[in-house]
């Protein structure tokens, strides 16, 4: 859920994801360990000074600060669950979310008209971007999901050997935050990483793209208006994105040749078209002479003409298949039907009251789901995997699926 700045990339991330931290760049003992950290916390305060924060600010944050290192095990962590393409895009796009995004659309219906007023940003790309970062807002303070930033900051920043720098960075902006009175450490709570607010902002996006929305003479990633402010110029200032262009369109290539589909080559629509490329719902392009690439994820699977403001989201966070789960979510709430051709082996996905059904079916199985709300989350993704486990079905992956709601229906 973490956001990722383009000082690093998710990509470059993931690269180093995997490697565990060097061997004896801790000490063992906790006594050592915490003797060391405060030397370090000393070192650091020059850092610190020269940057500007003020001795004050950082005596109160730092001075007796216990790092939080259990982000090191968060930083080595495998993934639980794997998920195919079809259902990563499917678990973020739930009946769920779905409805949660229309509710929420008609409700900040005013504030998302006046973003797209000041900044020319699309309300449903909004929507589906926060829809994917914090679930609508829903987990920005969950003690499951989230914890303070600094502690965590500081251990990252203390013992990561590999990316120091940034995490050393990234520490001096949350400080800086802090020192200009905008927030408290005990208000700065995010992901492990340091991720916080409705839109997931690192704290140099919070600090150098920020926008005080609500003129309230603070900057927070936790006051809506201000989080989608901030959102919105880093999607028009660092992405690029354009002011009354869709993100691009589900296509049919209608023979033309898979090779076309390099994910590089920019021709216009009318190009594209003239190759036997046209939308899949049958409907003209709207803009035939802007340019954009074609995209085929998988083979036989949904095809795609990505513009710019494709790219522009993209930047937020540098993974293709986030960028359009997080447009497709938009779609969708805007009412717009699910993509018409499937990807291979996928399936559609449940509605929410299939959800429900196998949420309650689970639990009386004994496979317990905590609750039966038509939300797609951890529990009911163990409960699905255990349940899967004792049947014998493989892959047993977790993903709350209608192969897996079909089983349950023939248990007995």
């Amino acid at each position: 859920m973490a956001f990722f700045t383009s000082s690093l990339t998710r990509r470059r991330w993931l690269l180093g994801a995997t490697t565990t931290l060097l061997s004896g760049a801790l000490p063992h003992s906790a006594s050592a360990q915490t003797a060391a950290f405060s030397r370090w916390v000393e070192t650091f305060r020059d850092r610190a000074v020269r940057r500007g924060i003020s001795e004050a600010t950082y005596n109160r944050v730092m001075n007796g600060l216990k790092p939080d290192t259990s982000v090191y095990e968060q930083y080595r962590r495998q993934p639980e669950f794997t998920e195919s393409m079809w259902q990563y895009i499917n678990r973020r796009c739930s009946g769920f979310r779905i409805m949660t995004g229309k509710e929420r659309a008609k409700e900040h219906a005013a504030l998302l008209g006046r973003i797209e007023r000041d900044y020319g940003v699309d309300r449903y790309v909004m929507l589906g971007l926060w829809g994917m970062e914090s679930s609508f807002g829903d987990v920005i303070d969950n003690p499951k999901y989230m914890r303070p930033v600094i502690p965590a900051l500081a251990a990252l920043a203390y013992g990561e050997p590999r990316r120091r720098a940034y995490w050393e960075a990234e520490l001096l902006n949350a400080l800086t935050i802090v020192d200009r009175g905008w927030s408290t450490p005990q208000q700065m709570i995010g992901s492990w990483a340091g991720a916080m607010g409705h839109t997931q902002w690192m704290p140099e996006v919070w600090l150098k793209i920020g926008v005080d929305y609500n003129r309230d003479g603070k900057i927070t990633p936790f006051e809506l208006g201000d989080a989608f402010a901030g959102t919105a110029r880093y999607l028009v200032e660092r992405g690029n994105y354009r002011r009354g262009e869709s993100w691009g369109c589900e296509v049919r290539l209608n023979g033309a040749s898979s090779r076309l589909a390099d994910n590089r080559t920019r021709r216009t629509y009318a190009q594209w078209q003239a190759l036997g490329i046209t939308r899949a719902d049958g409907k003209a392009f709207e803009h035939p002479g802007h340019h954009v690439k074609l995209w085929l994820p998988q083979a036989g699977g949904p095809a795609f003409l990505l513009g710019q403001n494709f790219l522009a989201v993209r930047s937020y966070n540098p993974s293709s298949n986030y960028t359009l789960a997080l447009l497709h979510l938009g779609d969708l709430v805007r009412g717009d039907p699910p993509f018409r051709q499937q990807f291979p082996g996928g399936e559609r996905a449940p509605t929410l009251d299939e959800v429900k059904e196998m949420q309650t079916k689970l639990t009386a199985l004994g496979f317990d789901t905590q609750g039966n709300d038509g939300r797609i989350g951890s529990d009911t993704m163990k409960a699905i995997k255990a349940f899967q486990q004792k049947a014998g079905m493989e892959p047993a992956d977790g993903y709350a699926g209608l192969k897996v709601l079909t089983r349950i229906r023939q248990m007995r």
